[in-house]
């Protein structure tokens, strides 16, 4: 299957925004009287990044959230007393396939677990709901290309959770390194040094009555409930991030902001070679996936030029760059380099002098929140133009994509040839099964969306 580029992927959502504006698909509203039309947001996942959904939407004018769902229900009942106090009371759901069949829910905003996101987002589409899904987008390459395909299909507003591509601070920064303000752009090396503690050891356990623990898993295969020395679930809610069945460690979690950011600036998408090492070099705990790595990853720009993208993740005690966070790209042009260290601000520096290492700062920007994200998504869920959306489904792929190819070079431990147009590895049957997975009978992302 040749993967849809970038101009099709608008061209195609486009058309289906045409028509979409003048009927209504299934049992989901998909016309809107005008800009100031009310759309209903059910938010799937209300820990961690569903809470800073719920925070967002509610700030947004017009913009209702009709619905609430967590795997754990105890969570579920403060959360709605919550949201009834500013508005009506949301609808809750263990299950987020009952606001599937919704028809008063225009779209779906996921702040799952990983492995969750592809799926949730295609059967959504399927829906004819609108989607905002957290980054990673996928769990792994297959998954997410599958997104792309369904969002085209079912003409969906599919919007990646890489809010910095929203950001006017971050748009200004990108807008002058595309413009030559530092020449020309070769590399850009990224740092994710967040701090995480040990995650403990764990052992076999029960889920929690509140938990539903099938549903929980989902796509991956069925495993045991996991707590910790205090009887604890282990890995629910927060550190499945670094199990493999469920996460894709610090890469997809931070990594993959930093990752979008430096393939927007050098204007790349699908690396030709990538070389990765990683290990766990601290703790011996349960977790699964490096805690540690480096990796590198070689494309071929537009002007058919090389460029690289590097890619560092460390946990602990460290040092900070990229602009003093610890968190952060950086870009390096033939005239000077550009750091960008979160979300919305940048700074360019020049050299004064050739062939000396001093250089200036001649420019520097700062304007960025999520409500930028969040309001570019409800924005073309009202005017269906999906080539309006920041960080649309392709783009999410291929950064989510960058991810995917990092972790299986460290685990093969060998340099990776890819085939672009595939999105495969060359001759590498074993790294080639680490880009897709086994899925459990009932949560299947299908060939054919």
């Amino acid at each position: 299957m040749d993967p849809l580029s970038r101009r099709s992927f608008i061209k195609t959502s486009a058309a289906g925004a045409g028509a979409a504006a003048s009927i209504l698909l299934g049992t989901s509203k998909t016309s809107w009287a005008g800009a100031n039309d009310r759309v209903r947001v059910a938010v799937m996942g209300i820990n961690g990044r569903g809470r800073s959904h719920i925070g967002a939407y509610s700030r947004l004018e017009n913009v209702e959230i009709a619905g609430i769902c967590d795997v754990d229900a105890k969570l579920l009942p403060a959360a709605a007393k919550g949201l009834g106090k500013s508005g009506k009371t949301p609808k809750t759901a263990q299950d987020f396939r009952e606001f599937l069949d919704d028809p008063d829910i225009d779209a779906i905003s996921m702040a799952t677990p990983n492995h969750w996101h592809s799926l949730g987002t295609i059967w959504a589409c399927q829906a004819d709901k609108d989607v905002f899904v957290e980054k990673p987008m996928s769990h792994n390459i297959f998954e997410g290309r599958k997104v792309v395909e369904a969002a085209a299909k079912y003409n969906r507003i599919v919007q990646h959770g890489t809010q910095l591509r929203s950001n006017p601070g971050f748009q200004e920064g990108i807008n002058e390194l595309k413009n030559g303000l530092i020449g020309d752009v070769y590399m850009a090396r990224c740092v994710c040094y967040k701090w995480r503690p040990s995650i403990g050891q764990a052992t076999p356990g029960n889920p929690p009555e509140t938990l539903d623990w099938n549903l929980w898993q989902g796509p991956a295969q069925e495993a045991p409930f996991y707590v910790n020395n205090k009887g604890e679930g282990i890995y629910v809610h927060y550190y499945w991030h670094w199990v493999w069945a469920y996460g894709n460690g610090d890469i997809g979690n931070q990594g993959v902001h930093q990752l979008d950011a430096a393939r927007w600036g050098l204007g790349v998408d699908v690396p030709y070679r990538v070389t990765s090492m990683g290990g766990n070099f601290l703790w011996g705990d349960a977790q699964e996936i490096f805690n540690v790595s480096s990796t590198s990853f070689m494309f071929k720009g537009e002007d058919d030029k090389d460029k690289m993208i590097t890619l560092e993740v460390r946990p602990w005690y460290t040092n900070d760059e990229a602009g003093g966070t610890s968190f952060g790209v950086i870009f390096y042009g033939s005239e000077g380099w550009m750091t960008f260290p979160g979300y919305g601000s940048y700074k360019a520096y020049r050299g004064i002098e050739q062939g000396k290492s001093k250089t200036e700062l001649i420019k520097e920007g700062n304007d960025g929140n999520d409500l930028y994200h969040y309001q570019n998504f409800i924005d073309c869920v009202r005017s269906r133009d999906a080539s309006k959306l920041t960080a649309p489904p392709i783009e999410g792929h291929y950064s989510s994509a960058l991810s995917h190819y990092a972790l299986a070079g460290a685990r093969v431990n060998r340099v990776l040839e890819i085939d672009t147009a595939a999105e495969q590895v060359i001759n590498d049957d074993e790294a080639n099964s680490m880009l897709t997975r086994e899925y459990r009978e009932g949560f299947v992302v299908p060939e054919v969306v």
